[in-house]
């Protein structure tokens, strides 16, 4: 193992190339930083100068099983070599046992099969109207839906609707009606919000983008009494938080509670195809026809075998493990930061969200500095950075992190003084 004290990406000729041909032909809907990737095994990425970086984002946890992890490798090349789409227009031998062993895996009935965490999204929105109307006896075009303050669901039009990030949201209207917003964790606040027409609760059990925000103690659990009295759907977006990353198969089973849908994705491709999917039981999704909804990728035969592969290695429970141990180990070390450049840690499983001290600078120019020290993160909210390796890494390599998260504030705090 190397590991890497000076990254200097930025400066490499080859580097400096590539950066500037995405710039000049890649819509600038992202602002990444200053390093170009172009390859990966386990916790690790090369870029073009060959220099290796620890991955401490995962793709936002689409790569919780590791860069190139060779049980997903092995099921796609096998699925490669036979069929690799077929439009749900017909059958094919992979998307029955998919779907049967995904619903096994979380306990509920039936499968949606779709693409992008988005697109999960936007496929419980439909059906939860649908059910509404069919099920509820909701009038037709007065269903709503509740969600939290500080949510990300995605970024299409209906999603930013609801969403209160700026960015996201601004200058993107007119915006699609029949959302309500209330406070997360508030559940006071929801109870009073729910009326006769809402169809659902919608909630991230944990929020990634806000920063890693967990539920107060009870909350879900008074959610889920809520929409259980008031005949209402909780649908749980677990697209971030699920599939091994807070250290349980789904983070709703930290609170010990049950949502009527999962929303999947992510990690479900393994970090190869993207796949996504809606998890319920017949009398939720049981609402949906033929023609009423549809994909023409979602549920194709590649994405099919990726996603038993990831079902079976989420079978045995080792990634679970995996998370919860190392996740202690990186929230003991990351506490000890608190006072030192860091105001505030939240973790859970191999998910942490740390507060940095806003006069030292803002997350991003942690993680512009964290490059230079071969550690690749992913700053959000000014100055909150995300941490969320793959399962697969280490322990050392997550102290070694850690301690480059330490140089860089120290690094900070002498220029403050200067």
């Amino acid at each position: 193992m190397s590991l890497l004290s000076d990254a200097t990406a930025a400066s490499s000729p080859g580097v400096a190339d590539h950066l500037r041909q995405a710039d000049a032909h890649t819509a600038h809907n992202y602002d990444p930083l200053p390093v170009v990737i172009a390859a990966a095994e386990g916790a690790w990425v090369t870029d073009v100068a060959g220099n290796r970086y620890l991955d401490c984002l995962s793709a936002y946890s689409a790569v919780n099983f590791g860069h190139r992890n060779e049980r997903v490798l092995a099921a796609a090349r096998a699925q490669l070599d036979r069929v690799t789409l077929t439009s749900r227009a017909f059958g094919h031998d992979q998307l029955g046992p998919f779907c049967a062993e995904l619903a096994e895996l979380v306990g509920k009935q039936l499968v949606l099969p779709m693409n992008t965490g988005a697109e999960a999204v936007e496929s419980a929105i439909k059906v939860a109207r649908k059910w509404g109307y069919q099920v509820k006896g909701v009038p037709n075009g007065r269903a709503t839906i509740i969600v939290a303050d500080g949510n990300f669901h995605g970024r299409t039009t209906t999603i930013i609707s609801f969403s209160d990030d700026p960015d996201a949201r601004a200058d993107f209207g007119p915006y699609t009606p029949g959302f309500r917003t209330v406070p997360y964790g508030d559940a006071t606040a929801l109870a009073e919000a729910i009326d006769e027409h809402t169809v659902a609760v919608l909630l991230e059990p944990v929020q990634g983008e806000a920063g890693v925000i967990l539920p107060p103690l009870g909350y879900l659990g008074l959610v889920r009494e809520l929409c259980t009295r008031e005949n209402v759907l909780f649908i749980a977006d677990e697209i971030q938080s699920g599939l091994a990353r807070t250290g349980r198969t789904l983070a709703c089973e930290h609170y010990d509670v049950v949502p009527d849908m999962y929303l999947l994705g992510k990690a479900l491709g393994g970090g190869v195809v993207p796949v996504s999917a809606v998890v319920a039981d017949y009398d939720v999704l049981g609402v949906l026809r033929p023609g009423q909804h549809g994909s023409t990728f979602g549920g194709n035969p590649l994405a099919c075998a990726v996603g038993r592969a990831v079902v079976a290695m989420l079978g045995t429970g080792e990634y679970q493990h995996r998370a919860r141990q190392l996740g202690e180990h990186l929230h003991r070390e990351l506490d000890a930061l608190v006072s030192r450049g860091v105001t505030a840690v939240r973790c859970l499983g191999l998910w942490a969200g740390v507060d940095i001290d806003a006069t030292l600078g803002t997350g991003r120019e942690v993680c512009r500095r964290l490059l230079k020290h071969g550690v690749l993160a992913k700053e959000t909210h000014g100055a909150t950075i995300r941490l969320a390796p793959p399962l697969v890494v280490e322990r050392d390599e997550l102290s070694w992190a850690v301690g480059a998260l330490h140089a860089v504030l120290t690094d900070m705090t002498s220029a403050t003084r200067t």
